[in-house]
């Protein structure tokens, strides 16, 4: 078998690093390359997953066939089947003619599915379909049409999980998961944090006619040992916004750190969770109904307190011992039921929602994609609720 030129392909795909991990899956990529077989890139939002079906699709047999990269997440649950699939004259509503999907299109080339795991149950019935006899039907037709299609699927979520949920197939997941490809995240890649820095320092300089910015050494510690949850994508956004914003060209640390969402971070324990604790990190709602509960509980204490206070019971607040509370007046009990009420309202999930929302817009300048990333959501729950909420 011939040797892989691994540092040949970083400098066609523009890849940067030279981090072990990082080769060892540029490596693999390029083996199983003159393969049809089906790959699943796994790895965080903003790794660059996206670079990896490119370098498969340019060094196999297919590379003169199309190529085609669909983002799942982005496409309305109701037409997504029409977009890959097509669809037929008068199938729907608005289906004003027939129309040819990217199964059809892309027919010996390769389609790269990007989040993969947003895709709905009824639609990763029609893509096994596709993976293991290479044939699909049209929506509203009854013929069946073959493909020779290649697929690169890549996802930011826990697939096994989503097949516990429900959310996910079994044997979807087996299909697609015939060749895995792990992206490694930056943090675990800190020798390449630098190197990356510099590239994008010295891109922004060029595009925006300046010097490029350079970074002291104690911002350089706090760069490298930064958890980056947004990984190169985040650094990339930071070093543009630096590029543009600072004046002086030098870095300082105190600098850098304002442009870090939490520059701490690493100093925190990680959050872990047990077996029996899944249910209480299911779903992108239930972490807000957790911290409104704890919320809720702290304002009762508070009530419970300033009732204490309004009795004469209240306890030193140097000394620890128990409080034996009077029953509220009914000017109290009024007082204090009115503030239960104020408290239901103010505390409303949708508000609490709503808000994180709108924050998580501004500060990614209204780019739907990393604030879906900053929220730890995909982009077609990030759309929906946007239109829910009218956020537009």
């Amino acid at each position: 078998m011939a040797k892989v030129d691994i540092q040949g392909i970083k400098q066609r795909f523009g890849i940067i690093g030279h981090n072990p991990l990082l080769d060892r899956e540029i490596e693999k990529a390029l083996l199983i390359a003159p393969t049809d077989l089906s790959v699943l890139i796994i790895g965080e939002s903003g790794v660059g997953k996206e670079v990896f079906p490119q370098m498969i699709h340019q060094n196999s047999a297919r590379k003169h066939g199309q190529y085609i990269a669909v983002n799942c997440g982005a496409i309305p649950e109701g037409t997504i089947d029409s977009e890959l699939f097509g669809h037929e004259k008068g199938s729907f509503t608005g289906a004003l003619g027939e129309r040819k999907g990217y199964f059809e299109v892309a027919n010996g080339g390769t389609i790269f599915l990007d989040e993969v795991g947003e895709l709905p149950i009824s639609t990763q019935a029609r893509l096994l379909r596709v993976l293991e006899y290479g044939e699909f039907l049209k929506v509203g037709s009854s013929k069946v049409q073959k493909t020779d299609v290649r697929i690169v699927a890549a996802t930011n979520v826990d697939l096994i999980q989503a097949i516990r949920n429900g959310k996910f197939r079994e044997d979807l997941y087996y299909r697609l998961n015939t060749v895995p490809i792990h992206v490694p995240p930056l943090r675990e890649r800190k020798e390449d944090i630098l190197l990356l820095f510099r590239k994008f320092a010295g891109d922004f300089s060029e595009k925006y006619k300046m010097p490029p910015v350079q970074l002291s050494e104690d911002a350089k510690h706090t760069l490298i040992n930064y958890r980056w949850p947004g990984n190169i994508r985040e650094l990339k956004n930071i070093t543009e916004r630096m590029s543009i914003i600072e004046t002086e060209r030098e870095i300082s640390a105190a600098t850098l750190k304002t442009y870090l969402t939490n520059p701490d971070i690493e100093r925190l324990p990680a959050l872990t969770r047990k077996e029996g604790d899944l249910k209480t990190f299911g779903s992108e709602r239930e972490i807000l109904y957790q911290v409104l509960f704890d919320m809720k509980k702290d304002v009762n204490d508070l009530k419970a307190l300033v009732h204490g206070i309004m009795s004469g019971n209240t306890p030193s607040p140097m000394v620890e011992k128990p409080v034996t509370y009077t029953s509220p007046s009914p000017e109290e009990d009024e007082q204090i039921q009115y503030a239960d009420d104020y408290v239901e309202e103010t505390l409303s999930l949708e508000e609490v929602e709503k808000d994180m929302i709108r924050k998580a817009l501004i500060r990614h300048n209204g780019k739907r994609r990393d604030a879906a990333a900053d929220l730890k959501i995909s982009e077609r729950t990030l759309y929906r609720k946007i239109k829910e909420y009218n956020l537009e």
